[in-house]
């Protein structure tokens, strides 16, 4: 028995499935990393402030010691100019403390936007794929051999609505009792269509 994929209505609605998936996850990387760089904007004052306190840390420091230099009375002007300095660095570190603060916000708010969506597809769409993908396995295995043409056979006769068995004949079951070939074929391809495959007649 040849086996081949179903283009329709199975394996296509699955591969349209798997395609939404692809473009939510895409999307809702997408917008985790655009909700982190406009959060990550909220780091500019803090980069301005340090930019700012260094700079005025820096020329402090260097005007202090210049008034240094001034015979007798240097040590004395000094001191005003170093805790300047120092005022003008703790301003320098509180804007890298900002930044930094930023930086934690915006990687915890993109990390929690992705969280559902991505859960959606690891303990949603993902377990269901996978179970999908193992039971058209099994059965493409099955429809390789006689024997496991009769199983599949009888699982489309125990779990196939009775209005798509009827249509095999008007009496499937007793037709599947006497081991009619086509009766069979037409029940192990019902139950392979229901998994995006189809099996063709020997």
């Amino acid at each position: 028995m040849k086996i081949y994929a179903d283009r329709f209505p199975t394996a296509a609605r699955q591969l349209f499935t798997d395609l939404l998936v692809v473009a939510w996850v895409y999307v809702a990387i997408r917008g985790a990393l655009w909700l982190h760089d406009l959060v990550q904007k909220l780091a500019v004052p803090g980069q301005k402030l340090e930019g700012a306190g260094s700079g005025l840390a820096d020329n402090l420091g260097e005007a202090g010691s210049k008034v240094g230099r001034v015979p007798l009375v240097g040590d004395e002007l000094t001191a005003p100019f170093q805790r300047a300095a120092d005022a003008a660095r703790s301003l320098a570190d509180a804007g890298r403390d900002q930044q930094q603060l930023v930086d934690q916000l915006a990687l915890a708010l993109a990390i929690a936007v992705l969280i559902f969506p991505l859960g959606l597809v690891l303990f949603g769409w993902l377990p269901l794929r996978v179970r999908w993908v193992r039971r058209a396995s099994s059965a493409a295995k099955l429809a390789a051999g006689p024997a496991g043409r009769d199983l599949l056979a009888l699982r489309a006769l125990a779990t196939q609505p009775l209005g798509r068995l009827t249509r095999i004949a008007p009496d499937v079951a007793e037709a599947w009792r006497r081991g009619d070939d086509e009766t069979v074929d037409a029940l192990a391809a019902l139950e392979l269509r229901q998994l995006g495959l189809r099996g063709r007649g020997r």
